[in-house]
């Protein structure tokens, strides 16, 4: 397998993040929350999309192609 240093880093930094929180996906959830709150608060524009159901996100998932 080819070796993306992209992928790299979004794996790295995964790992860090897990590791301030211990582990805790759920902790790490939380403080993206609040940060996104505190954000809205400070009057910052925060881009949201709305929820999407498990077979809405397959359908649109299928109907991409694969990049490569």
């Amino acid at each position: 397998m080819m070796n993306n240093p992209i992928v790299d880093e979004v794996h790295r930094v995964r790992e860090e993040l897990l590791a301030k929180f211990g582990g805790d996906l759920h902790a790490l959830a939380r403080d993206i929350q609040r940060k996104t709150e505190e954000a809205r608060a400070a009057g910052k524009i925060v881009v949201a999309r709305p929820p999407r159901s498990p077979r809405e996100f397959a359908a649109d998932k299928a109907s991409k192609p694969l990049a490569g």
